[in-house]
């Protein structure tokens, strides 16, 4: 079942998230795919279940059912839970770079007034820069900060690594944006003499 309702854009615009998400995702059309929805107006929520596809923009979002809130403040929540034994999908491009983020979580959690998705349980988060993946983490608990571009991890039970144990593999930044080290100061250029003799041969 494809359902496309504009009236839904509003609530569930926390799929934009703002800073550093892509801006333009907000003022994209947004197209959802589901088994069902419950849409309650009166009280801001909206419930899609059944193999949900969403995309708004560069934002994408899988599980098997997505619930969306809008708070008192005009605020969107998000949650996002996957079939048993599975796990959820998210991936949004980074405003202003050309950089992915997407992550993998039996629960993601989004929060528009603090800007932050969080991937609960068995989680997993990518950075992609281009098409080459640059950061790699998985623990129990992933928390992303769109605002400081700061991720926490926390290990756990329900860790996708032996142990429950945190695993991450960071890529260093490219060299042009770091200083190397080092580095002296360029030597002043020679000075220039006036002579009377070339190649040593008297004029």
């Amino acid at each position: 079942m494809k359902i496309l309702l504009p009236a839904l854009v509003v609530a569930l615009s926390a799929l934009a998230l703002p800073v550093h998400a892509e801006r333009a995702d907000r003022n994209q059309p947004m197209n959802v795919e589901a088994d069902a929805l419950r849409y309650d107006d009166l009280n801001q929520t909206s419930v899609f279940t059944g193999r949900v596809v969403l995309t708004k923009g560069t934002i994408l979002v899988r599980g098997a059912r997505v619930d969306v809130r809008q708070d008192p403040e005009g605020y969107q929540h998000g949650v996002v839970t996957a079939a048993p034994g599975e796990r959820a999908f998210f991936r949004q491009k980074r405003e202003g770079v050309d950089e992915y983020i997407e992550g993998e979580g039996e629960v993601i959690e989004y929060d528009g007034k603090a800007d932050r998705v969080k991937f609960i349980r068995r989680a997993e988060m990518r950075r992609y820069r281009g098409a080459t993946l640059a950061d790699e983490t998985s623990g129990s608990l992933i928390t992303y900060d769109n605002t400081t571009d700061v991720f926490t991890v926390d290990g756990g039970p329900s860790s996708p690594t032996p142990g429950g144990r945190v695993r991450a593999v960071l890529a260093p930044r490219d060299a042009a944006s770091a200083p190397a080290a080092g580095a002296r100061p360029a030597a002043p250029p020679a000075q220039l003499r006036p002579s009377t003799t070339l190649r040593g041969d008297a004029r």
